[in-house]
């Protein structure tokens, strides 16, 4: 029998979206305010679902403290406050759309959780938009 836990999380962090193949105008074209020179900011929120069977002796997946802890060390400790483009090593070179640090998440804990499988990562770039990432 197997169960899944989904631990959530948010923090703070800005990004700008470009592709430095093409120029200004196409950039403006494309990723519009998302384009500013500066960046803009989020408050995302992070779901990460794992997959797994009860242990008999503890009735757990995994202690949700324990999922949280691998969040915390292994993401949200480095993206919080920070800019995603420049701050972040795991994210350089990507342009960090949802899309793309929804993946780089998934890299970042694939194989990281002790008894369990990671099955979703679910990105939340603001209460209306989100990106699904499987796998």
């Amino acid at each position: 029998m197997k169960v899944r836990l989904t631990s959530i999380h948010h923090f703070a962090a800005a990004h700008r979206l470009h592709n430095d193949a093409r120029d200004a105008e196409w950039n403006r074209r494309v990723f519009d305010k998302c384009n500013n020179d500066h960046g803009h900011g989020h408050t995302y929120g992070l779901e990460v679902t794992v997959e797994g069977a009860i242990d008999p002796e503890t009735g757990y997946l995994m202690d949700f403290k324990e999922l949280k802890r691998v969040v915390e060390d292994r993401i949200v400790r480095h993206v919080e406050r920070r800019h995603l483009n420049f701050d972040v090593d795991f994210l350089e070179g990507i342009n960090p759309t949802a899309e793309n640090i929804a993946v780089a998440f998934w890299r970042r804990l694939e194989g990281a959780l002790p008894r369990a499988v990671l099955r979703r990562i679910t990105l939340h770039e603001t209460q209306k938009n989100s990106v699904v990432f499987e796998g």
